[in-house]
C-alpha cells in the first residue's frame, strides 16, 4: 500500500501531459488573374510538335480494326512540354448511329466523364489534349471533325490537335498517323460563321489552308519493343522437344507477306470514292449556283423599286409636289443571305485526299507489276 500511495502522489505531483496541438487545415489562396500567365509559363509557348506513345499507337490500331467503317474515334489524353505536346494514354469514345443523335450526345458525354474521373482516381494521365479519328484512303475532311476540333481549340489549354489514322494503310503494313489543327484563318472565319465568297478572299482560304499538319513522332520504350520481339519470335511446341519430326515453329505475330502485293485491291473503290465526291461536289455548286441566281433577282427587283421611286421623286419635285419619304428596300424584299462555302471546301479536299492516294497506290501497284513481270520473263 505504502509503494501504491508513494507512486500516486508521484504521478499526481508531475505536471499534467498536455493535448498535441491539432494542426490547422491548409489555405490555398486563388492565383489573381494578373499573375496567372506569369506563373504558367508553359502555356506561352507554343505547340511545334506531338509525341505519340508506342501504347496509344497500338490502342488506336486495335480501335480501327474493330469499329465499323471508319467510325473509330476517341479521345487523347497527356501534357505539354517545351512545346511539345506528348500524348501518353488515350480511350475510345462509343459510336451510335444518327437516329439518336440527342440520346447519342448525352451518352457519350457521360461516358467521358466517367472515363475521365475513373483515371483520375489511379493517378492516370485526365488532361484531354485532342481526338483521334479513323479515316479510310485518306479522306478525313468533314463537318463533324471541323466542329469538334473547333470546340478542342477554343476550350483546351493549347487548343489541341486531332489525330487521323488511315485504316486502308494498315491493312497494307503501313501504319499512318498524322496530326492536324485547325489555322487561325479559317477559325476567325468559323466563329463569325462567314464562309461567303468576300469573306473566303479576304482569309485567303482554301481547302489546302483549312487544315495545318504538326509533326508527329511516335516514342517507343523497353517494354513495348521486348512485348512485340516476343510475338514476333518463333516458338517451338513442347511436343516437339521430345519427338523432332514434330517441329513446326509458329509466331504470334505470323511473317507479312504485304510485299508481294501488288497493292491493285483498293483501285476500284478508290476510283469509286472519287467519282462519288465529283458527284457530290457538282450537286452542291448547282445549289450555290440557283441560290446565287435567287438573289440577284431579289437584288434586281430593290434596285428597279428604288429607281422608280427616284424617277417618281424627280417627278413630284419638277411639279413642285412634296418627295415621297424613302422607305427600307430590306423590308419589302427579302433577299436572302450568301450561302455558305465551307461544304464545298470540304468535299474540295476530300477529292484532293481521294486523288492522292489513288496516285500513291496505282504508281506502287506499277512498278511492282513491272518488277513481277520482268521477274516472270528471267
Amino acid at each position: 500500500m505504502a509503494a501504491t500511495s508513494m507512486a500516486a502522489a508521484l504521478a499526481a505531483s508531475l505536471p499534467a501531459p498536455q493535448a498535441a496541438p491539432t494542426p490547422s487545415a491548409p489555405t490555398y489562396e486563388a492565383i489573381p488573374a494578373s499573375m496567372a500567365k506569369v506563373i504558367d509559363i508553359e502555356a506561352e509557348i507554343p505547340i511545334t510538335s506531338v509525341q505519340l506513345d508506342a501504347m496509344v499507337v497500338s490502342k488506336i490500331i486495335k480501335h480501327a480494326k474493330e469499329a465499323p467503317g471508319s467510325s473509330a474515334h476517341g479521345l487523347l489524353l497527356g501534357l505539354d512540354l517545351d512545346g511539345t505536346l506528348e500524348v501518353s494514354n488515350s480511350f475510345p469514345l462509343p459510336h451510335h448511329s444518327n437516329d439518336e443523335d440527342d440520346k447519342s450526345v448525352k451518352s457519350v458525354a457521360r461516358y467521358q466523364g466517367s472515363m475521365l474521373r475513373s483515371l483520375k482516381e489511379v493517378q492516370a494521365d485526365d488532361s484531354v489534349v485532342g481526338f483521334y479519328q479513323g479515316m479510310t484512303l485518306g479522306s478525313f475532311f468533314n463537318q463533324t471533325l471541323v466542329d469538334t476540333q473547333a470546340i478542342h481549340q477554343e476550350k483546351l489549354r493549347h487548343g489541341g490537335i486531332v489525330i487521323v489514322h488511315d485504316i486502308s494503310q494498315t491493312a497494307r503494313g503501313n501504319a499512318s498517323f498524322r496530326a492536324f489543327r485547325l489555322t487561325r484563318a479559317f477559325l476567325d472565319a468559323y466563329k463569325k460563321s462567314n464562309f461567303s465568297t468576300t469573306s473566303l478572299i479576304d482569309h485567303r482560304l482554301t481547302f489546302s489552308t483549312i487544315l495545318e499538319e504538326v509533326p508527329l513522332k511516335i516514342r517507343t520504350n523497353a517494354l513495348v519493343s521486348s512485348f512485340l520481339g516476343t510475338l514476333s519470335e518463333a516458338s517451338v511446341p513442347p511436343a516437339a522437344q521430345t519427338n523432332p519430326a514434330l517441329a513446326t515453329s509458329s509466331a504470334a505475330i505470323p511473317p507479312s507477306f504485304a510485299g508481294l502485293n501488288l497493292g491493285t485491291a483498293n483501285t476500284p473503290r478508290n476510283l469509286e470514292l472519287v467519282v462519288e465526291a465529283l458527284d457530290n461536289y457538282k450537286t452542291e455548286e448547282g445549289n450555290l449556283a440557283y441560290l446565287q441566281r435567287q438573289i440577284a433577282r431579289e437584288k434586281a427587283k430593290a434596285d428597279a423599286y428604288v429607281q422608280k421611286r427616284k424617277e417618281e421623286n424627280a417627278s413630284r419635285v419638277a411639279a413642285g409636289l412634296a418627295p415621297l419619304p424613302e422607305e427600307d428596300v430590306s423590308r419589302l424584299f427579302k433577299i436572302p443571305p450568301e450561302p455558305s462555302r465551307l461544304e464545298s471546301l470540304l468535299l474540295l479536299g476530300r477529292i484532293d485526299a481521294y486523288g492522292k492516294s489513288l496516285e500513291e497506290t496505282a504508281s506502287t501497284g506499277l512498278v511492282k507489276m513491272y518488277a513481277a513481270k520482268g521477274n516472270t520473263g528471267n
